[in-house]
């Protein structure tokens, strides 16, 4: 699990340090495989990012020990180093939100805290003997459900399918299965995976699960999907396994007395710490919840937190485009963003439309890259004088 969780951290911040780079090496890396020029290619400011980012998530600065990673330079030497700090140090963790295209924001969890939640995960998922990640071990939500959770249950092995087609999925499920991923990936099991194996349960999480999506699922012979409402800043909140059900608020979770933004977390201590959320809630009962939007204006794509403004402030800085405005998808359209361009008088539409492709590769994460690009005269507007959505004209360049 380390290794999973160590592999995938590295992998995560190469990938933000190096958009539209080379692919990195398969998985799993052996012990010897060198992180330098000879293996992952870390030059010297790769090399402290990764280690300033692997110190910051597992606290290796409460051991003294984070120093030491510039200096070891294989993939098996970190590991070591990490679980020689773990065994000194291992009561917090520090976990980022997602800022594909804003600043992200570190989020420290106690240990206990995490342990508390799992806890009462594992009444949710009785006799899970294996659990199927497709969600990376360092983040929040995979932590708890691919970590903590393997290990509260005693589970027999975890699978990583992240490099595995729908269909091939299927053939692997069994009975005792629990399949961890998201709505994005969800959305492909449903479409291709066909007939599901009876007794395999799910769990979804970093962004609303279309009611539809889960009927479709449980009609394949998914047992139940666990859909988890949190966030990176709290863990989870609350559960359902009901498509249209609304959300039923963990044990150690409250309302706040006085202010609607907030919910107080009861502490394995005993202490009542308030945390703000971020979404609109209506509530049905004393811990009953739909969510109605979102406050902060972010739009979930893959389970990755994107911010539409920022997106456009990007295309803006193309100097034949004198316009933009980005949205989100609708449903029949697809899951990612898509762009209207306002492009400065002259330009050809085909020509920029390539550009904008090759732009956005340069200056965005995959998660933050529209897909589709449409052109005109003026934004789409309202009477009101309203951003208005427009159908999406998808297609890569030539």
């Amino acid at each position: 699990m380390l290794e999973r969780f160590v592999a995938d951290l590295i992998c995560d911040e190469l990938k933000q340090l190096r958009p539209g780079g080379a692919a990195l090496p398969e998985r799993p890396w052996s012990a010897d495989m060198a992180l330098d020029e000879a293996g992952l290619g870390m030059d010297s400011l790769e090399f402290l990012a990764v280690a300033s980012a692997l110190s910051e998530c597992l606290h290796l600065h409460e051991s003294g020990l984070e120093d030491l990673l510039l200096a070891r330079r294989r993939f098996g030497e970190w590991l070591d180093l990490v679980s020689d700090s773990l065994l000194a140090f291992d009561a917090g963790l520090t976990f980022r939100t997602s800022g594909s295209t804003g600043a992200a924001k570190p989020c420290c969890h106690s240990l206990a805290s995490l342990h508390q939640e799992v806890e009462y995960l594992a009444t949710l998922t009785p006799g899970v003997r294996r659990v199927l990640t497709a969600v990376p071990a360092h983040h929040i939500y995979g932590f708890l459900f691919t970590v903590l959770l393997p290990a509260q249950l005693d589970c027999d092995e975890v699978i990583d399918i992240r490099r595995q087609t729908p269909q091939s999925l299927a053939s692997l499920l069994k009975p005792g299965d629990l399949v961890v991923s998201h709505p994005a990936h969800w959305a492909l099991v449903e479409r291709h995976a066909g007939r599901l194996p009876a007794g395999v349960l799910g769990a979804s999480s970093t962004a609303p699960c279309p009611d539809e999506l889960a009927l479709s699922l449980k009609a394949q012979g998914l047992e139940r999907l666990i859909q988890i409402y949190g966030s990176s800043e709290t863990a989870g909140i609350a559960t359902r396994d009901c498509a249209g059900a609304p959300y039923r608020l963990m044990p150690f979770w409250a309302t706040h007395p006085h202010e609607s933004n907030k919910l107080l977390r009861t502490t394995t201590s005993g202490q009542e710490d308030a945390h703000d959320v971020r979404d609109l809630l209506e509530w049905l009962g004393r811990d009953l919840f739909r969510v109605m939007g979102r406050l902060d204006e972010a739009v979930q794509v893959a389970g990755t937190n994107v911010f539409p403004a920022q997106v456009r402030t990007v295309l803006c800085s193309h100097p034949r485009v004198a316009d933009a405005a980005v949205r989100l998808m609708t449903p029949a359209e697809g899951n990612r963003l898509k762009a209207f361009v306002l492009p400065v008088p002259g330009a050809d539409l085909e020509t920029l439309r390539d550009e904008l492709w090759s732009w956005t590769q340069k200056r965005l994460p995959v998660p933050a890259r529209p897909k589709a690009f449409s052109f005109g005269s003026s934004i789409p507007r309202t009477a009101l004088g309203k951003l208005a959505d427009w159908p999406a004209t998808v297609g890569a360049p030539a």
